[in-house]
């Protein structure tokens, strides 16, 4: 029983809006746990909708993570 690889990044996607969601932060690079499983996914899909690589069906669905969970700097 394989995923296809829309299933694969469908699953991965609500995995890392699961982890911000419950953390309220974005996952970090100095936890060897957060960074191999959700870091280095939104890296690489970032990587890919900003040269303009992503699949147009996955944009959308990226855009509004990018957009909800935008870092805000706290020390103001």
């Amino acid at each position: 029983m394989y995923m296809t690889q829309d299933e694969t990044w469908l699953a991965k996607y609500k995995e890392v809006v699961a982890f911000i969601e419950t953390n309220k932060r974005n996952p970090s690079r100095y936890v060897a746990e957060e960074r191999g499983r959700y870091l280095n996914w939104l890296k690489h899909n970032r990587k890919l909708y900003y040269s303009g690589e992503m699949k147009s069906e996955r944009i959308e669905k990226f855009n509004e993570l990018l957009e909800k969970y935008k870092r805000i700097n706290q020390y103001q």
